[in-house]
């Protein structure tokens, strides 16, 4: 135990981050793992859903997580109050009404998705308030780098949501997809720890100027664009597949997804260090390219590494993480996993323009969202098909990410 301390006060606020993220990672990958072993492919496939509707919640949060890490660093003294509370009193809105809107509709969504139950998703929407009250508090921790702090909010989510999954399914005789909701919706209650939240705080005692809220309102739009094509480019394929394949096939690809999107996990650890550094080098009139050109060294590396491993051994990757059941996805894993990296690397871009409050990213990814959907509806015959075209999307999206950087170099250069 001494020993293990004194290593953790030797290690910087950042390496910290990345430790705890990788254990996060870790953790989650297990979950899911658990989840795909104990319920086989069909049951499987609900309970998968149940992760994508989570993702997609976490890029809605992520909205009011970067603006509040933004201006975390540019406000100070009663500007960061004001926001502090305008941010609550946005989140706590935006979750209301969502968690509303995802209740009205269980009914369609059942429907849409062939779950057994629409008490999965009445269940999630019950918590979704919480998720986003926990986004800016980890806004908070991240824009004043106190990455301690943030560390113990991913790693209480994520353990309480494992322990409390596992136990609920072991213990309990219900619908399993019901009993994966319920223990995602209780782990943001454990998610919330550490936090200093109450209603007060969202009480107007102190109010922004306007051009300061003009400033957050246009970064939080632009945010939330971003975010929207997010969830259509790392969401829309699970859903589509979901909607057009039987069960068993949801399943599988499921599986296939889960394992091939480490990359982009990963990824997103350096997301969380790049925003803070980018804007705070920003603020201070220092260049920021090397920063962005770091990270995405570090996870280029990644990305290679890990396609050539499911490349090389997919039957044996899919076989130890999923179980035999799975098998049949080994040919795709390698090229789902390159889909998936090529998106992680445009990520990087995305996000360090959105520091620098450039929209044109924020385009590019739209219309590369959009046109994925648009392939995949007309182009699902096999799910071969279907990864074929997140690749021909992705490939096009970090093209235009890259010209669009240099030009922007240029520009800069030469004014």
């Amino acid at each position: 135990m001494i020993a293990i301390r004194l290593v953790l006060q030797k290690m910087s606020p950042e390496k910290l981050f990345m430790g705890s993220v990788l254990v996060v990672n870790g953790g989650n990958y297990f979950y899911n793992l658990i989840l795909g072993r104990l319920l086989g492919p069909a049951a499987y496939s609900e309970a998968a859903l149940l992760i994508t509707l989570l993702l997609v919640l976490s890029f809605l949060g992520m909205t009011f997580q970067l603006a509040t890490a933004k201006f975390a660093i540019l406000f100070s003294n009663d500007d960061w109050v004001a926001f502090n509370r305008l941010s609550y009193k946005y989140a706590l809105g935006f979750g209301t009404l969502t968690g509303i809107l995802l209740f009205a509709f269980a009914g369609s969504l059942q429907e849409l998705f062939h779950t057994e139950s629409s008490l999965l998703f009445k269940t999630l929407a019950v918590s979704v308030p919480l998720y986003f009250i926990m986004s800016v508090n980890r806004g908070r921790y991240q824009g004043k780098q106190d990455y301690q702090n943030l560390s113990l909010t991913y790693q209480t989510e994520m353990w309480s949501r494992l322990v409390l999954t596992l136990g609920l399914l072991w213990l309990v005789p219900k619908n399993p997809a019901f009993l994966v909701a319920l223990g995602i919706g209780v782990s943001f209650l454990f998610g919330l720890i550490p936090s200093n939240f109450n209603l007060k705080r969202i009480t107007p005692k102190v109010t922004l100027s306007k051009e300061n809220k003009r400033k957050v309102i246009s970064f939080i739009v632009l945010t939330a664009c971003y975010e929207l094509t997010q969830i259509i480019i790392n969401n829309s394929d699970i859903l589509l597949v979901k909607h057009y394949f039987d069960t068993v096939e949801a399943g599988l690809y499921a599986s296939l997804a889960m394992i091939g999107r480490v990359v982009y996990f990963v990824a997103w650890m350096f997301v969380m260090l790049l925003l803070p550094a980018v804007v705070q080098k920003q603020k201070d009139g220092e260049p920021t390219a090397p920063i962005l050109i770091k990270f995405i060294s570090y996870v280029g590396i990644l990305a290679v590494v890990i396609v050539f491993c499911c490349a090389v051994f997919p039957e044996f990757i899919i076989q130890l993480m999923f179980g035999e059941a799975y098998t049949s996805m080994a040919p795709l894993l390698w090229q789902y996993a390159l889909a998936t990296s090529l998106f992680a690397i445009s990520n990087i871009f995305a996000y360090y323009f959105l520091s620098l409050d450039k929209y044109i990213p924020v385009i590019l990814s739209g219309v590369l969202g959009i046109s994925q959907i648009v392939m995949i509806i007309f182009f699902h015959s096999t799910l071969y098909m279907v990864v074929q075209v997140q690749i021909i999307a992705m490939v096009t999206l970090l093209v235009a990410q890259l010209l669009y950087f240099a030009h922007n170099n240029i520009l800069n250069k030469t004014s």
